[in-house]
């Protein structure tokens, strides 16, 4: 039974992405990587949770349009996003009249649906699948914080939930970037209660994660041109090049976290930086698979964590449980 990396015999390609953002996401670093952005971020919706179901409808619809595609060209959605039952996906994609696969992974829910997207199409089961996630800043605070007009202060080891989302189309071997490895990851839990600390509750599971790949694939970390996390933010990122660097494995050379990327911590008051489903899911579509198009980057690993918390278990004091989903994905068939 295959319990470690695993290769994808026929690497499926990645053949289009849709990426969506809210104000602070286009005043950033790299607000000029979104397809559509609403200033007001509700895309014309009343609510906030609408809002992002919208953003997903949305993102979908524009992978489609960009890879040429129908509806019907798409044999099965994998989807998922922070709010109960994962709502915001459930609606959002309900009109879509494809199987749905929804999916929870927190942060790390871009990578757990390329992962399973992959495998399926790999296999031939699927001729193309999509990966959809999302997350919406005032969505998420009012579910695990506190509603935004309660005006609670934020510590210096919080994180801001990105308002965005993400759709990427995978399908038979066609053309670069290609999906080459998959490793999906373990639940991790190293006793972190804080839920204002989200990158030292994940950073144990990114950690048991990339041990686990350089161990089995007897690869080193300069063998890539990009190790990308998202999203530990400035916290976890330091804990995990510390951890991984006292095990004789250092990626500090390579590594960049999607937390610190999507926004400017300083300008913006970020605190230790972005998170949310569509953190590390909107730098990858619209940022990193680009440089690969553009052979800036060609042999990347990104490996997106998630914090596997409820607002239940948040308010009980129980522990964090982290996860980390890798995949490899590279710019050659080799």
């Amino acid at each position: 039974m295959q319990k470690g990396v695993i290769q994808l015999k026929h690497k499926p390609s990645i053949l289009s992405v849709g990426t969506v953002g809210g104000k602070k996401e286009h005043d950033g670093p790299l607000g000029k990587m979104f397809d559509h952005i609403d200033e007001t971020d509700t895309f014309g919706m009343p609510t906030w949770e609408q809002s992002e179901s919208e953003m997903q409808r949305i993102a979908l619809n524009t992978a489609m349009e960009a890879g040429g595609m129908k509806i019907h060209d798409i044999d099965a959605i994998f989807a998922g996003d922070l709010i109960n039952q994962c709502t915001s996906s459930g609606y959002g994609l309900a009109g879509f009249d494809v199987p749905f696969f929804g999916l929870f992974g927190a942060c790390s829910t871009i990578a757990e649906g390329l992962c399973l997207a992959s495998m399926l199409v790999d296999s031939g089961k699927f001729d193309r699948a999509a990966a959809v996630t999302s997350s919406h800043n005032c969505s998420a605070e009012r579910q695990f914080r506190y509603p935004l007009e309660y005006g609670g202060q934020r510590p210096p080891t919080a994180q801001w939930t990105v308002t965005g989302s993400a759709a990427l189309i995978l399908g038979q071997h066609d053309k670069p970037p290609y999906i080459t490895e998959v490793l999906p990851g373990r639940v991790t839990d190293k006793g972190i209660n804080d839920a204002n600390n989200m990158g030292a509750a994940m950073a144990p599971a990114a950690i048991d994660t990339l041990k686990r790949y350089f161990t089995q694939s007897k690869k080193s970390p300069d063998e890539f041109s990009a190790i990308f996390t998202g999203d530990l933010g400035y916290e976890g990122s330091g804990i995990l090049i510390d951890l991984l660097r006292a095990e004789g494995i250092d990626i500090g050379r390579v590594h960049h976290d999607c937390g610190l990327m999507i926004y400017d911590r300083e300008r913006q008051d970020m605190h230790a930086g972005g998170s949310g489903c569509g953190c590390g899911a909107t730098v990858l579509a619209g940022h990193i698979l680009p440089r690969m198009r553009e052979l800036a980057l060609t042999d990347v690993l990104f490996v997106a964590t998630g914090a596997m918390m409820s607002p239940g278990a948040v308010q009980q004091g129980l522990t964090i449980p982290g996860i980390a989903h890798l995949v490899h994905i590279s710019m050659s068939e080799g």
